[in-house]
């Protein structure tokens, strides 16, 4: 599926001045983002008209060097592309021919103070957020001491009633009942919860609570970059769950491998500070520290730890 966003949003959000702006609708649909000093130099082949165009010093004064009859033919060939918007940065003034034909061709022309480089980056990270490939899938998305823990499990099985735990606990709820996960790289996934339902949550017995409202403002988070799947399920008695930590275990979702653990619910049971250990055991594991490979080799049991282990419980 193909996302947009709204050209009047990404100006809102970077503060751009408008220096033309054509009535309508306007929506950017490529993450990416061109300077385009081949295209206007002449070579047209593999340009890409989806993309927004930066003009900074480097273009401006390449044009300036140029005849006058040319600076005109090479700007309207540009602008007549239909891309979606022209923003000139680093503040400069845009070239009159740049206003002329974009106004000619209804091509919405816009300013930044902030240098081509900065912008660039903070402009494709914007981008790859709102135009990211997602789904949405039923569970709860809490920050744990920096951690994204996404929560997963039948209904019913507690999921709303530890991420309260965890709030009172000093700790973020990101989205509860229906997280809308974004792909915003090849490794990273972003979390969020619909617009319509955030900081709402739903307790059996009590019916919705708005934790913004209950718990304040620190309580809450819009979006959290998630770094450990937890399943939660109902304490099954003939099945084996993992006691050391010596394997890691992952889960894939939108083709990025997530660290995973599940967490066997039984009555008595605090998951609340079991999902605590969890988060920092993991951030632990990934600054390279697994706390069961470490004890094993303090007992001389370093070489095949795990068929050790699994004699010595028998």
């Amino acid at each position: 599926m193909k996302y947009t966003v709204p050209l009047e949003k990404v100006i809102d959000e970077f503060s751009l001045e408008t220096i033309y702006m054509p009535e309508g609708e306007h929506m950017v649909e490529s993450k990416d983002v061109n300077r385009p000093g081949l295209r206007l130099s002449g070579f047209c082949d593999f340009f890409d008209n989806r993309r927004i165009q930066l003009i900074g010093k480097m273009e401006t004064a390449f044009l300036s060097s140029m005849p006058a009859d040319l600076r005109r033919k090479r700007i309207e060939s540009f602008v007549e592309c239909g891309v979606p918007a022209i923003v000139i940065t680093t503040g400069l003034d845009p070239l009159p021919e740049f206003v002329e034909f974009a106004k000619k061709h209804q091509i919405p022309l816009l300013l930044t103070r902030a240098t081509t480089s900065a912008f660039i980056a903070m402009l494709i990270s914007f981008l790859s957020v709102q135009l990211a490939e997602r789904i949405s899938i039923h569970g709860v998305l809490v920050e744990i001491y920096g951690e994204g823990v996404l929560i997963t499990g039948d209904s019913g099985v507690g999921k709303s009633e530890t991420a309260i735990e965890l709030i009172k606990r000093g700790h973020r709820i990101i989205a509860d009942d229906a997280v809308e996960i974004r792909r915003v790289s090849e490794k990273t996934l972003v979390g969020q919860s619909p617009e319509n339902i955030r900081h709402f949550m739903e307790l059996r017995g009590i019916g919705i609570v708005d934790a913004r409202s209950l718990f304040g403002m620190g309580s809450v988070k819009p979006t959290e970059k998630i770094d450990l799947y937890c399943r939660f399920e109902h304490w099954d008695r003939e099945k084996i769950y993992d006691r050391t930590g010596l394997d890691n275990h992952y889960t894939t979702i939108m083709g990025v491998k997530l660290r995973s653990i599940t967490i066997p619910v039984s009555p008595g049971r605090n998951l609340a500070i079991i999902l605590e250990v969890a988060a920092m055991n993991s951030r632990q594991k990934k600054m390279g520290l697994n706390a069961a490979q470490e004890m094993f080799k303090g007992m001389g049991m370093d070489e095949h730890p795990k068929e050790i282990f699994e004699e010595l419980k028998h």
